[in-house]
């Protein structure tokens, strides 16, 4: 960021069950963070040993958040976006690696953005399986990335576990509408109303391809209509409430 002042980082996390592959993930992001980020993780009632592998880093930047139920990884990681402090918020899903680099790529990426600047990054990666062996070497060309805000809303290219953006963006998208189709569709389609959107082709993380992927599962085409409907009434009810409020 341009002014000459410390960029504090957010890393929001939604979990649900993760234990399997969450300390891998942790161990990644927390080797990169200084002191004074933070990991804000909002837990959706885990009945497996998440919570404990969380707590016991005993790491006073990561904050914990497991008193709500949500049933759903999308207000699940809503609450975490309420608790964020950072000037830059990434979000991250607990099942993927960060590459050593990623946290470097990213304050890189927003160096030409002011504090008040609303800006959205997403960034390039590598798919793996369930025993970290690389299947895609790139995961745009497996997601078919477009950018553009239409074409983002007829067929969404956004995944919130590559996505950072300015705090500046967090106060048009707070709180989530009831009937969004996903947190990273909302963020996503949000920036390019607001601010800058830019696709990096650098490959900083490693994006886990599994059977409990949420973001893979399949759905009808009335459905998918039915999101692409929710979501356009959804982004022109908050234009108007965020123009007249200001």
């Amino acid at each position: 960021m341009t002014e000459n002042i410390k960029v504090l980082i957010s890393v929001c996390i939604a979990t649900y069950n993760g234990e399997k592959y969450l300390k891998q993930q942790l161990d990644s992001i927390l080797n990169q963070l200084e002191k004074d980020d933070e990991v804000i993780i909002s837990d959706d009632g885990s009945t497996d040993t998440t919570v404990d592998i969380i707590q016991a880093y005993n790491d006073s930047r990561i904050k914990l958040y497991s008193d709500k139920v949500f049933h759903s990884p999308i207000f699940n990681f809503e609450n975490a976006l309420k608790y964020a402090s950072g000037d830059i918020i990434v979000l991250c899903d607990q099942d993927d690696i960060w590459e050593e680099n990623k946290l470097a790529v990213i304050k890189q990426s927003f160096e030409d953005c002011s504090k008040d600047t609303v800006a959205l990054r997403m960034y390039n990666g590598r798919c793996i399986d369930e025993n970290n062996v690389v299947i895609e070497e790139d995961l745009f060309n497996y997601l078919h990335i477009r950018e553009g805000l239409l074409q983002n809303i007829i067929k969404n290219s956004f995944i919130g576990c590559n996505i950072a953006f300015t705090r500046a963006l967090l106060d048009k998208i707070l709180p989530f509408p009831k009937k969004i189709p996903m947190h990273d569709v909302w963020l996503g389609t949000n920036a390019y109303l607001y601010g800058d959107v830019k696709f990096i082709e650098k490959k900083v993380f490693r994006y886990r391809i599994h059977k409990n992927n949420y973001s893979i599962k399949d759905n009808s085409l009335i459905q998918k209509i039915k999101w692409r409907i929710n979501l356009v009434s959804s982004l022109i009810q908050r234009y108007i409430h965020v123009k007249y409020r200001t």
